[in-house]
């Protein structure tokens, strides 16, 4: 009994992978997903990917587990994504520090976002927020830019780490202000914060996700935001391109990628799961309570991810090769 019960097993099996790949994707998904996400636990990437990741997991029948493989900037998370089999059980989700702004900051990747990840759909975008210790003498932008101005010497900006988001807002903004001050790098945005709030450096630039309780508090203060319109959660504060800084703007966009190879029929079929959750009302009012900025369904999808991508190296890489950062 047991013998022929093997032999049906191996041969429902061998069936299976004599299947034209389309009718295997019509199966997808057969077990569970797992998704990379190229940081630590607790930053906003990762809370982006549980809360999209668990819907999606009960839209497609399958659990999603989430894969913390934090390292340089991103790149070792990207890496193994990369080196995956592409058969939609081990997908990428990351935002566009680690696969456009990277390629400006490290000598040589491991890989090529472009050509070795195809794009599922976009996830969401990360407004930032200019944040302060709390006890910094300017009540403004103007202010601030002044202050930051006529102590160079002195003045210290934090900063999650290379490659990070608030590195990116960081170097750009400081660029455009035309200042050289202290850069610190911390390893993750939770010691950056924690220091920024005990006072040990001046300011920084991150995603609203990780400082409006820090703001709400009153534990930091917030001086301007970088999107070119107010944030809903933060309507006093202007945008810093309105306070003065003209052409400031940064968000950050994270996406699912799949490893290339990965076939049509199930880049769809997650792309379809994507798309549904964030219709889901409850998804929505979680996603907006944390400050992300929601796709359209024109934005999520697989091309328009590609383009975004594409637009994000014409635009960044440059503009961090120009700022004088020396590729690590």
């Amino acid at each position: 009994m047991k013998r022929r019960n093997l032999i049906a097993a191996a041969t429902a099996a061998a069936g299976l992978a004599a299947l034209p790949q389309g009718a295997r994707a019509q199966a997808y998904p057969t077990k569970p997903i797992t998704v990379i996400v190229p940081f630590s636990a607790g930053g906003p990437t990762d809370a982006l990917a549980r809360i999209l990741g668990q819907r999606m997991g009960e839209i497609l029948g399958q659990q999603i587990i989430i894969d913390n493989v934090a390292g340089a900037g991103g790149t070792i998370g990207v890496a193994k994504a990369t080196r995956a089999a592409p058969d939609g059980y081990t997908l990428l989700f990351a935002h566009m520090g680690t696969l456009a702004v990277n390629i400006a900051l490290y000598k040589s990747l491991p890989y090529d976002s472009q050509k070795d990840l195809e794009p599922v759909g976009l996830g969401g975008t990360n407004p930032m927020v200019l944040v302060a210790r709390k006890d910094l003498p300017a009540k403004d932008f103007p202010e601030f830019m002044a202050w930051v101005k006529a102590n160079q010497k002195k003045a210290q900006y934090g900063m999650a780490g290379i490659g990070a988001a608030s590195h990116l807002g960081g170097l750009m903004l400081n660029s455009m202000m035309k200042v050289d001050v202290l850069e610190i790098p911390y390893k993750g945005t939770g010691p950056a914060l924690n220091d920024l709030v005990s006072g040990q450096f001046d300011y920084m630039v991150d995603q609203a996700v990780n400082v409006l309780p820090q703001i709400q508090a009153g534990n930091i203060k917030a001086l301007g935001v970088s999107t070119l319109k107010r944030l809903p959660q933060l309507p006093n504060v202007p945008t810093i391109d309105e306070a003065g800084l003209k052409g400031y703007e940064v968000t950050i966009w994270n996406g699912f990628f799949a490893p290339k190879g990965t076939s049509k029929e199930i880049i769809g079929k997650l792309n379809q799961a994507l798309l549904t959750t964030l219709a889901d009302d409850k998804i929505r009012v979680r996603l907006t309570e944390l400050a992300v900025d929601l796709p359209s369904v024109a934005e999520t999808s697989p091309d328009a991810l590609r383009g975004t991508l594409k637009a994000s190296i014409d635009k960044w890489v440059p503009a961090v090769r120009a700022a004088g950062v020396k590729p690590e």
